[in-house]
């Protein structure tokens, strides 16, 4: 549960692979860091929350505090997988209407790494607003997984089939390098 003292926030969008999230948490614990995972509104119905908190020992984060609860501690990394098309063109937009995106749109501001590892159709990765988004987020420092050579668009409708094979290996790669 508990690593050597570096917080990796992992934040899960609402993709087929979400529901297999505890993969990079274990990953992420292995390699030491104390991992607070932050699902955005929609992909609570993908993750297993009481799964996720076992493994983590924290509590799923997926909204804003209330003014009494305690402010989390500040991530010293985070990780965005599987990363939604709405996401990363939101991200890249500066709308932070969830606590995730919130959580995004400051991080950067304070120099704190990012890395994305998207999951989208090939449909949507065609599209011109989401090549902005990836090459906007790019150009603030955030590290986009994607493209020739690293992750591809899958096919659309074959979300389901990247549940066993989604690259979660990948972002951890990304921060250490």
């Amino acid at each position: 549960m508990a690593g050597t003292g570096k917080l990796l926030y992992v934040i899960v969008c609402a993709a087929a692979p979400a529901r297999q999230a505890g993969r990079l948490v274990a990953l992420a614990q292995d390699e030491g860091w104390t991992v607070q995972v932050v699902a955005t509104p929609s992909a609570l119905r993908f993750v297993d929350v009481p799964a996720l908190e076992a493994q983590t020992g924290r509590p799923v984060r997926s909204r804003y505090r209330d003014p009494s609860e305690p402010k989390p501690p500040r991530a010293d990394a985070i990780v965005v997988a599987p990363a939604t098309y709405n996401t990363v063109n939101k991200f890249a937009s500066g709308i932070a209407d969830t606590y995730a995106l919130g959580v995004l749109a400051e991080a950067v501001g304070l120099g704190i790494p990012v890395v994305m590892l998207p999951c989208v159709n090939d449909a949507l990765a065609s599209r011109a607003p989401f090549r902005r988004a990836v090459d906007s987020l790019r150009a603030e420092g955030v590290r986009v997984i994607f493209g020739p050579g690293e992750l591809e668009p899958h096919p659309s409708n074959s979300g389901p089939s990247l549940i066993d094979t989604y690259p979660w290996h990948l972002t951890l790669r990304s921060l250490s390098s």
